[in-house]
């Protein structure tokens, strides 16, 4: 069986609820800690797909974080192979940038806890944003925006937030917000970051306590189902 390179860059940015639906679709991943020292792969062979979750680092800090361009490479590498490519958070601004566009701070601000998007018309015949909530609230933790990539389709904004969620092709998809999240993924981020709240002026037990969470689970479960159905098919 083929398995899915996740790339992580911080402890509590993990898989969440994309674990529940690789699992029910009999599928084996591995994480490569980048944070931790591991290094990025050299190319997708024997690989299904590819996954690039958030952290707290930018884009655009490569000096610090040389292995961005690692990152860009494999995602490149993916692409060009076929192969269906998911990117949250950082792991879409990394996905934008591997595909050309503009990475930067989001002037409107950082956008941190619940807030709503609105999906385009595009998203409606979207192969895994088709049938959902045309508005819906799901979780975010971010202070970068990036535009949208040449050739790429616009799946979805927000108020502070012109491209929220993008497609290119038909397997690459990079969602700047967070549908994975559970409540303790939330409450770790909460405790990691907690200097992002106090300057926001945010109470983490509110957010930690929202009512987002429940109706978030069967649409995360429906989109990263969807997502992994063609690697399924490959198995």
């Amino acid at each position: 069986m083929a398995k899915i390179y996740v790339l992580q860059h911080h402890p509590v940015e993990n898989l969440g609820t994309i674990a529940d639906a690789l699992e029910a679709s009999a599928l084996a991943w591995q994480y490569v800690r980048v944070n931790e020292g591991q290094p990025v792969p050299a190319n997708m062979k024997g690989a299904g797909g590819l996954i690039v979750m958030g952290g707290p680092m930018g884009v655009y800090q490569t000096d610090r974080y040389p292995w961005l361009g690692d990152e860009m490479r494999l995602i490149n590498d993916a692409m060009k192979s076929n192969l269906p490519v998911l990117g949250v958070c950082l792991g879409a601004q990394i996905l934008a940038a591997a595909l050309g566009a503009k990475v930067d701070r989001n002037p409107s601000g950082k956008e941190i806890g619940w807030h709503q998007i609105r999906l385009t018309d595009s998203a409606a015949e979207d192969r895994l944003l088709r049938d959902l909530p045309a508005t819906m609230t799901p979780f975010h933790w971010h202070g970068d925006m990036f535009d949208l990539p040449h050739g790429a389709v616009s799946l979805a904004s927000s108020d502070k937030t012109p491209c929220q969620a993008f497609r290119h092709g038909d397997k690459t998809y990079g969602l700047q917000f967070h549908l994975e999240v559970t409540r303790e993924a939330v409450a770790a981020m909460a405790t990691a970051f907690a200097k992002d709240l106090t300057r926001e002026n945010i109470s983490a037990d509110r957010m930690i306590a929202d009512e987002f969470l429940s109706p978030l689970e069967k649409i995360s479960d429906t989109v990263f189902s969807r997502w992994a159905s063609p690697i399924q098919g490959m198995s």
